[in-house]
């Protein structure tokens, strides 16, 4: 164990005045191997139900009891200290129980977005070296991995039988209508590279621990989106990842370990469900919820049958669940801890879902690089709207001249968020330039632009990347967007620039309407006129049944710039 402080301060800052009362700023972190993490909860918890899913529980006892026999039987099929062991996998058990085996034995997890395509898949593969693939026997994912195999992308693969998972009547029901869902991975072109699941699940074999610096070993590469360039793969130690779960913990009040239910509808390969919904869970035997795909009609089932008690999430979901046809707060009334992240959380959706729901939601802030979480507001006291809320507990935040990054802003001026922290990347892999470039000095350079408050309240502006310069100035969508957020009519909203002959760039807005209701572009303008500036006003407004989001749920910029 190593405990982490703080670095000397030359100054007070302005956040550890303004803390909740049970918060301290420099309390002592301790960073911890993620698999003694693991045990520990294990040994606490052994017969609490550790996952839910699909109507089949698995205790914390069976979760650990089947990671190390899988530890094992990946040693005794080569995977070494430093390989790269990839999950292709959607939130399901075996996800919980190979991320740990292979932590166990010294290997270095990758995560990948079941969505991929072959040629986005290669490219990660490739550069991250992963040589061992896991995944479901499910043809929807299965059969991506076996052409990377084919094209001598990935040597090994673990096919695990989806079927297993499930109660006994189910797993029988799924067999017979919907056997054509499965693969047949052993007359596929991965069939000679196949590592049996079974061996595995099932060995009696011994095996050696690897020896963990925390601070130093490699636990995972989590890639960067690439919504600009080329995804990166951001390399995290077995530190930064137990440690973030010890700063989120600090903010909980009234967290009684081993009693609490998460929702995990974020998928486990984004880094804010694996910290705030898996790592974390796991360190308070809390019994995870799992859905393997997020489909609204069944998250509002599990809900009102499994009762949680804390639920992350983006804001998309938040807004999904307070308009579901005949929710009601009774529905909601299990829930103690919401917490958004991942996207900026509208400020009518935040009132929204508070009413509908009866509980706090509060936002907070982190990227890939941050393991994720760098701020949040409080889940106790004082909350200010609009604002991602403070640095948790051991981070340093500070707003930097976007021009001059060694010249930190005056409270209230805005400039690029840069942040200090335990939980910070060491750098991107096989990237040194990259690495170089996204550092100032110690600090890591978000690429967001923001300001702080006199207590240290942090409030975004926008990416840095999403800036739209109109005629020479700054236009940030983030401001529109809220601004046209308080229509009753709009559900959602999306605002991009898009090339303007006179002004270089203009904004231009995509807007999905609540169901039944209407607008026009003329009512939609008329009631922007005292909102925003004339500068800021949207030259173009697109209405759209959908608008496109990523597999975590986030509104995405990405296909509405590429159809521009």
């Amino acid at each position: 164990m190593t405990t982490i402080s703080p670095p000397g301060q030359n100054r007070p800052h302005p956040w550890e005045s303004a803390y909740p009362d049970h918060v301290t700023w420099d309390a002592p972190l301790e960073a911890v191997a993620l698999p003694d993490m693991f045990d520990e909860a294990v040994a606490r918890f052994r017969d609490n139900p550790c996952t839910y899913f699909l109507g089949a529980t698995k205790t914390y006892g069976e979760i650990g009891e089947l990671t190390e026999r899988v530890a094992a039987g990946l040693q005794a099929a080569g995977v070494v200290p430093g390989a790269k062991v990839g999950l292709f996998l959607p939130n399901c058990p075996y996800f919980i129980v190979f991320y740990f085996a292979v932590l166990k034995i010294g290997g270095v997890v990758v995560n990948y977005n079941p969505l991929y395509t072959v040629e986005e898949l290669e490219h990660q593969v490739r550069d991250s070296d992963t040589r061992v693939m896991v995944t479901l026997d499910l043809k929807v994912v299965f059969d991506k991995v076996a052409e990377l195999v084919r094209i001598g992308a990935v040597e090994r693969v673990v096919a695990c039988p989806f079927t297993e998972l499930l109660p006994t009547v189910k797993s029988v029901l799924f067999r017979l209508l919907k056997g054509r869902d499965r693969a047949a991975p052993r007359s596929s072109a991965a069939a000679g590279a196949l590592i049996d699941y079974h061996e595995l699940a099932n060995s009696n074999a011994s095996y050696t621990q690897a020896k963990v610096d925390p601070i130093k070993t490699l636990a995972l590469l989590q890639y960067t989106g690439g919504t600009t360039g080329t995804p990166k793969g951001a390399m995290l130690s077995h530190a930064n990842l137990t440690v973030n779960v010890v700063q989120v913990t600090l903010l909980f009040p009234e967290l009684n370990g081993g009693e609490e239910k998460v929702m995990a509808v974020l998928p486990f390969f984004h880094v804010f469900a694996m910290t705030s919904i898996m790592n974390f869970g796991l360190a308070q035997g809390v019994e995870m919820i799992l859905m393997p795909k997020f489909e609204l009609d069944e998250a509002v089932k599990l809900i009102r049958r499994k009762r949680p008690t804390i639920l992350p999430g983006v804001p998309t979901l938040f807004n999904a669940l307070m308009t579901y046809p005949g929710i009601t707060p009774d529905d909601l009334g299990s829930i103690k801890y919401c917490i958004s992240g991942g996207a900026p959380l509208p400020l009518e959706v935040k009132k929204g879902f508070e009413k509908a729901a009866g509980c706090r939601l509060v936002e907070g802030y982190g990227l890939s690089e941050t393991s994720p979480v760098v701020t949040t507001n409080p889940l106790a006291g004082a909350v200010v709207e609009n604002s991602i809320g403070q640095p948790v507990p051991g981070t340093i935040v500070s707003i930097r001249d976007i021009d001059d990054h060694s010249r930190e802003m005056p409270q209230g001026e805005s400039g690029e968020v840069c942040v200090w922290g335990p939980q910070v990347m060491s750098g991107y892999w096989n990237k040194p330039q990259e690495t170089a470039d996204t550092f100032t000095g110690e600090f890591f350079k978000t690429g967001d632009v923001g300001y702080m408050d006199e207590q240290g309240f942090i409030y975004l502006i926008d990416r840095l990347k999403d800036i739209i310069i109109c005629s020479g100035f700054n236009v940030y969508p983030r401001r529109i967007e809220d601004a046209i957020y308080e229509h009753p009519a709009v559900d959602e909203v999306t605002v991009i620039g898009v090339p303007d002959e006179y002004r270089g760039e203009a904004p231009k807005a995509f807007i999905k309407l609540n169901p039944g209701a209407e607008a026009t572009v003329e009512e939609i303008l008329e009631f922007l006129s005292s909102k925003i500036s004339a500068i800021e006003m949207p030259d173009h407004i697109e209405f759209r049944d959908e608008l496109p989001k990523t597999l975590v749920g986030k509104l995405s910029k990405k296909e509405l710039r590429e159809a521009s």
